[in-house]
């Protein structure tokens, strides 16, 4: 039985959450492992649409058990009402189906305080202001809190005292009023309370799960290329989103992994700063903007637009491992009469074999561009043969390019628009 992981091969919002719940209709387990409530995931089911910040998108599925790992960092107040609008729809009514990871670490109020600042200074990054960026670095400097200390009010006093004396210069020098101690303890340690029948040993569970042979999905939050250490940084999130992220954050060996797949959009988006070197500015990329509904499920900011970069997603294939792609929002491109496709970046004059890792080089790239004649305005499926002549062309260009086949192809956010071809669980 495998263990696959699903990424985001881009600078994320590539439609993971539509993707991941499909998939996880024949999943035992799905866990998250990286990522806070900065990510968004929107699921449409029927009539109904659903948004999850920090639970996995399984949740939909009352049989699969959700995990929240070890490299997440947790905010309680998000997940609590999280968890408060799912039980809502009939969902999670199983205390079982949600295990917190004890040691994940938890986003707290001065983190959101500080992630304000900072976006209002010289040094932003287009962050999403929840607080995940401090969280972070709380935990690398270790003086974070995690979720088992929202269980032990003594020892949460005590660390919640050394994480506000570790940022407190920054944030008064950022005009953020001393944090209220009693408050917060007072708040979070009730918090805590209604967390602790989730919370539990997420990689032991997890350990045991895969030993037991169940199907167990891996899901990514953001994209390959926002990767703290490989993607285009300083403008990336700050956790590990390729797949290896996935062993170190849910503290389960590279072994066990049997299936990768990346998510990709027919074109690009990006949101916050960074370069984009197929962003389009003008009527076209607001028509993309418009039809493909891009605005941020977390934060409601319009999402940049542009064409499909090949070579920005074989980096993010060669980054994880990725042995197949999902292909989603197909039919934002239906109607268009020209579709272009980013085949290559030149640089100084030379056409790359790569994109450029360095931010400064990737903002003076020169995208290489195919022109595609584009497709009829219509509704797209239901089969693989029955898509546009020119849809189908366009899709075995991008496997050739990258050099990987497509298991599944997404035209429109019902569960119903999808065309796998290949299915990872039996």
């Amino acid at each position: 039985m495998p263990v696959v992981v699903v990424v985001g091969a881009q600078w994320g919002d590539e439609g993971k959450g539509k993707v991941v719940d499909l998939l996880t209709e024949k999943a035992d387990v799905v866990a998250r492992w990286a990522g806070g409530a900065n990510a968004g995931h929107t699921i449409v089911v029927g009539d109904k649409k659903y948004v999850t910040h920090l639970l996995p998108s399984g949740v939909l599925h009352p049989g699969t058990t959700c995990v929240l790992g070890e490299g997440m960092v947790v905010d309680p107040r998000v997940l609590i009402e999280e968890i408060a609008a799912f039980r809502q729809h009939g969902l999670l009514a199983n205390p079982e189906k949600l295990i917190i990871s004890r040691q994940a670490h938890i986003t707290m109020p001065y983190h959101r305080e500080l992630d304000g600042v900072r976006e209002k200074g010289p040094s932003a990054v287009g962050s999403t202001k929840r607080g995940i960026g401090p969280t972070y670095e709380s935990k690398a400097a270790r003086t974070g809190l995690r979720v088992d200390d929202l269980l032990h009010p003594e020892r949460f006093v005590r660390r919640m005292e050394q994480s506000i004396q570790h940022l407190l210069p920054e944030l008064q020098r950022g005009g953020v009023p001393n944090p209220d101690r009693d408050a917060i303890a007072k708040e979070y340690l009730a918090l805590g309370e209604q967390l602790r029948p989730y919370v539990g040993d997420a990689s032991f569970y997890l350990d045991g799960q895969i030993r037991a042979g169940k199907n167990v999905l891996l899901e990514g939050a953001q994209g390959v290329l926002l990767d703290i250490d490989h993607g285009t940084y300083p403008y990336v999130t700050s956790s590990s989103t390729t797949a290896g992220g996935a062993c170190a954050g849910l503290g389960i060996g590279p072994t066990r992994i049997n299936r990768v797949i990346g998510i990709v959009k027919a074109y690009a988006t990006r949101v916050g700063l960074g370069p984009f070197p197929t962003e389009l500015e003008g009527p076209v990329g607001e028509a993309l903007r418009a039809q493909g509904a891009e605005f941020g499920s977390t934060t409601g900011r319009p999402r940049r637009c542009g064409w499909l970069d090949i070579p920005a997603l074989r980096i993010a294939c060669r980054l994880s491992g990725v042995q197949t792609l999902a292909v989603t929002k197909l039919d934002v491109l239906s109607g268009m009469p020209e579709i272009q496709m980013c085949v290559g970046h030149r640089l100084d004059g030379k056409v790359l074999e790569e994109m450029p890792v360095d931010p400064d080089d990737l903002a003076r790239v020169e995208p290489v561009f195919e022109a595609w004649t584009g497709w009829p305005a219509a509704r797209l499926g239901p089969t693989y043969e029955a898509l546009p002549d020119a849809a189908k062309r366009y899709l075995a260009r991008i496997s050739q390019l990258v050099g990987l086949p497509i298991c599944l192809v997404s035209f429109g956010p019902g569960r119903d628009e999808t065309i796998i071809t290949e299915r990872p669980f039996a």
